[in-house]
């Protein structure tokens, strides 16, 4: 028998009980639907967490705070005028300890960084567009602003070397703000309030130059270091030296490309660490959520695999049934010269083409109910995340889980399958 007849035969015969094949496809498709669905909600939210770290750093960039102390003492702490101030009494906006001038510098000095940037946490009241009369709205600057790239609508990038006050605003402010649509609302001017240290009210007026969407990882309008300086110096402290809840090291990378390789991240981070500091990447403070999520969705893959596991049984009892009745056929084949390994192969094809069709039609089914379900809480639950596509079903993906099921069908089906082949064909054509 040629193999493609083999195949044919293993096909028709797979049905030869349909109401058991059918309950055991069905076992399968339970199975596979649950485990593409799965695989589908890791692998839209690990792209979606992956695009939003490509919009804030491109590897070369450590987050410098001050490091976390576990050391206790008996009494309180003593007076340094030199030391690092305390957020509550420097900045109110943020919290724990804040960096100083002597930290911004001893970052800059370190082997392997390049530059070094302090970022400065501000507070804006409200802005307005550049009509005196118009609504004001409440707003917030995203401090990592000047570290990352905004996803964008419409307009460009902040421009951090000029001299002029620029803004990235949410795409939620176009239509507050009077706009027809994103694309009008770049170049033009709003005007931004904020009080001073004295809280006495400021105003300053900034260009529109780009309009962003939503972040998961970036709430609040963007502003360029010229309008953050400009309005830090109006809310810092007369005779407070400057402190920061954080400072951005540029890394210079060791590779042939001149990339920045992990050894290099692992030496500044070393070197900050003697110096009292954390260092951390923007994958490094993702990396928790990450985690949370893939342990999320690993507990949801085991209640399928649990499926697939019942699901095996299933296959192993419908083929020693399927050699049971069939005992006297299989002694007719190898009285006609069918070997021993066709026969395997016949009974562990039944088996494959048994976890086909329930991985094909499983799959099949959750990749048309997870569109449409991805689709509407795009437009829903999740509209406040543009970009998010909760389940993202790949090709490859999909294939992998139907070759699994198929692996697991071909396992399952190696008992069965060689009780066939050992069966004495003079014996099988006697049984009753």
């Amino acid at each position: 028998m040629r193999t493609s007849d083999l195949v044919r035969t293993a096909a028709r015969n797979a049905f030869r009980s349909r109401l058991r094949t059918t309950l055991t496809v069905l076992s399968l498709f339970v199975g596979a639907f649950t485990l593409t669905l799965t695989t589908a909600l890791g692998a839209g939210v690990n792209d979606y967490v992956e695009r939003q770290v490509s919009t804030l750093s491109t590897g070369d960039v450590l987050l410098v705070s001050p490091a976390a102390t576990t050391e206790t003492s008996d009494g309180p702490d003593e007076f340094d005028p030199d030391g690092r101030q305390q957020a509550a009494a420097a900045n109110p906006l943020a919290g724990g300890t804040l960096l100083n001038e002597d930290d911004v510098q001893a970052i800059a000095g370190m082997d392997g960084v390049r530059s070094v940037e302090a970022v400065s946490q501000v507070q804006i009241d409200w802005v307005q567009a550049a009509a005196d009369d118009a609504t004001r709205f409440e707003m917030d600057i995203n401090p990592t602003s000047s570290i990352g790239r905004s996803d964008l609508v419409a307009g460009a990038q902040l421009d951090q070397e000029s001299a002029g006050y620029e803004l990235v605003i949410p795409e939620e402010y176009v239509a507050a703000l009077g706009f027809a649509d994103a694309d009008s609302a770049v170049d033009a001017r709003v005007m931004l309030g904020f009080s001073d240290a004295g809280l006495a009210e400021r105003q300053v007026e900034a260009s529109i130059v780009g309009v962003a969407r939503t972040s998961l990882f970036a709430s609040g309008a963007g502003a360029n270091a010229a309008l953050v300086e400009e309005v830090a110096a109006a809310q810092a402290i007369p005779g407070q030296p400057r402190a920061w809840p954080l400072a951005v090291a540029y890394l210079e990378g060791s590779g042939d490309d001149g990339a920045v390789t992990a050894d290099d991240i692992g030496a500044v981070k070393a070197e900050l660490a003697d110096a009292d500091l954390a260092g951390q990447t923007v994958e490094d403070q993702l990396g928790v959520v990450q985690t949370i999520i893939n342990g999320i969705i690993g507990v949801l893959s085991a209640f399928a695999v649990v499926a697939l596991i019942a699901a095996s049984f299933g296959i192993v009892n419908t083929l020693l049934m399927s050699v049971q009745e069939r005992t006297r056929e299989i002694g007719l084949m190898k009285a006609m010269g069918m070997s021993n390994g066709r026969v395997f192969g016949l009974f562990s094809l039944e088996a494959v083409v048994i976890g086909f069709l329930g991985s094909a039609l499983g799959a099949l089914a959750a990749v048309a109910v997870g569109s449409a379900l991805a689709g509407s809480l795009s437009q829903t639950v999740l509209a406040d995340l543009p970009g998010l596509r909760i389940l993202l079903f790949e090709p490859a993906g999909v294939a992998v889980v139907i070759v699994v099921i198929m692996a697991i069908a071909f396992v399952s089906g190696v008992l069965p399958a060689r009780r066939a082949a050992r069966q004495d064909p003079i014996e099988s054509l006697r049984y009753e």
